[in-house]
């Protein structure tokens, strides 16, 4: 009985062997054995190449974007501190743009040059336009309506017309703006008005609704985009009612409140979002650190749980919510806990630098996070065509 059991396994072992031989140049037979496709995407590659050709002085300076001094002409001093710390970006405030169109797009291109001739990576030139009272131009770029505009425009019109004017809005001024220089937007604020942060951001959200301000925000990002300007979305999770730059922000909400919160935040992240501000705000449900400083809120909640893969860039580390620690030891803390991306003002630029620098050399950051960092900025980068 059991040579029989034996000798008939046998059979049907040679006659699945013969069957595969057989159809073994069959594509269609043995699709299941073909091994699936991987992907790969070039940007990615090359900018792991990049990362791996830089010293640690180029990878402390890509993950900082510096305020700047001057106007018209960049100042001999900035000149010096550029070519030392070949920052990854600029950001611009008034007292930079409060000149004519040519005088910014010269401004800015010296600026662009002195960094690329330096470190051969071209900068990040941010601004704050969201509209209304967030206008950092007094002339010759057209100002954006207020965000709540919109949403009381959809008390009496179509809602989706409302969101192809904010579209339309967004992509004339993202193309002024693109066409001075300027390449990122911090912009929009995408939290919705609730009670707990109404007396802070009513002027500048788009309203209660936590589904239009997401897709308001979308459309926003939309023209943006499709003008050349990347998008930094504000501020995550959350605001309180008490202006963070002048008081400790705290939001005393439950994880449902959370949840509904950040719904916004996670429609934008679903349709491609690819940047965005961490606050520094504490929730304490989830975590006794403001959220620029927490793992648990970027790494874990904002990568982890909403699957976000793109820049995040910290909220500047100069406003009393940030609390007493200095500004360069928030920066090292900060990359550590998931940020990419650190804002600085020129005067602290070189003792961040510094502090980064040394926190690599004694172990408090690892080389591992920061190169991750710099991967992700030098991707956006090619992505938005500003390098080969």
């Amino acid at each position: 009985m059991v040579k029989h059991i034996i000798f008939v396994l046998i059979l049907l072992i040679s006659s699945c062997s013969k069957e595969s031989i057989e159809n073994a140049d069959d594509p269609i037979d043995n699709i299941d054995h073909l091994e699936p496709e991987i992907l790969i995407d070039p940007n990615r590659v090359r900018a792991a190449e990049i990362v791996n050709s830089m010293d640690d002085r180029l990878l402390a300076a890509q993950v900082l974007i510096t305020g700047l001094d001057g106007r018209n002409n960049l100042p001999p001093h900035m000149i010096d501190l550029l070519t030392e710390i070949p920052a990854g970006g600029v950001m611009l405030f008034r007292y930079n743009l409060n000149t004519d169109n040519d005088s910014i797009r010269n401004y800015i291109q010296e600026t662009s040059i002195v960094i690329q001739n330096e470190s051969g990576i071209p900068p990040f030139i941010a601004v704050d336009h969201e509209g209304g009272i967030v206008n950092r131009f007094i002339r010759g770029v057209g100002a954006l309506p207020a965000a709540p505009y919109y949403w009381e425009l959809t008390q009496t019109e179509n809602r989706l017309t409302v969101l192809n004017k904010i579209k339309e809005d967004s992509l004339r001024a993202g193309l002024e703006i693109n066409a001075l220089g300027i390449n990122m937007n911090f912009a929009p604020v995408a939290e919705h008005i609730i009670d707990e942060n109404r007396d802070f951001i009513t002027s500048r959200s788009y309203g209660p609704d936590p589904f239009f301000a997401g897709q308001a925000s979308d459309f926003f990002i939309q023209g943006m985009k499709q003008s050349g300007i990347l998008c930094v979305v504000k501020h995550f999770p959350g605001s309180a009612g008490i202006d963070p730059h002048y008081h400790p922000s705290v939001l005393n909400i439950d994880i449902f409140e959370l949840n509904s919160l950040i719904l916004p935040f996670t429609m934008l992240i679903n349709n491609g979002a690819r940047a965005v501000m961490a606050a520094h705000t504490t929730i304490p449900v989830i975590d006794h650190r403001i959220a620029s400083l927490s793992p648990v809120v970027m790494q874990n909640w904002l990568r982890g749980d909403l699957g976000f893969d793109g820049i995040i860039i910290s909220d500047d580390f100069t406003m009393a919510a940030a609390g007493n620690i200095s500004h360069e030891e928030n920066a090292v803390l900060s990359i550590a806990a998931g940020s990419d991306i650190i804002l600085v003002w020129q005067a602290h630029l070189r003792l961040t630098h510094q502090a980064i620098i040394s926190a690599l050399e004694d172990g408090r950051l690892s080389h591992e996070r920061l190169r991750d960092a710099v991967e992700k900025i030098i991707y956006e980068k090619l992505l938005m065509g500003l390098m080969e």
